[in-house]
């Protein structure tokens, strides 16, 4: 197993009955809730809309980025309901593990038949 991995599929699970209650076609706000409302129902501890800020020439500025949730301190979870996800999304993930000192990220699009589909993980070197 990998790093993080039974938080990971936990998750995933979460995010799996949300998205067979709700299927696709929703708000990423109406995901975003729905998700708080699962993660808390299954014990999981997070913070969801985190801000984090970014250091610019030693000089903290604090409303820089806003992370979906961090999940038990350790997994960032970046939610979309998009057509697809794109280079631009990775990218975005990559900054947030990046800034934050986490490792591990799941990138999951909401909007897809099946969300084994929408799901991308994500590990920081």
């Amino acid at each position: 197993m990998g790093l993080h991995a039974a938080i990971t599929e936990k998750i995933l699970a979460a995010a799996l009955k949300v998205h067979t209650q709700l299927g696709a076609g929703c708000l990423e706000s109406t995901y975003g809730a729905c998700l708080c409302h699962q993660l808390t129902t299954d014990g999981m501890t997070f913070a969801h809309q985190v801000r984090l800020p970014i250091v610019y020439e030693g000089i903290q500025l604090a409303a820089a980025y806003r992370v979906d949730f961090i999940v038990e301190n350790c997994v960032i979870l970046e939610i979309k309901a998009v057509e697809k996800l794109l280079p631009l999304h990775l990218a975005q993930i990559l900054t947030y593990l990046k800034l934050s000192q986490h490792r591990v990220g799941l990138l999951v699009n909401f909007n897809v038949p099946h969300l084994r589909d929408g799901i991308r993980r994500v590990i920081r070197d």
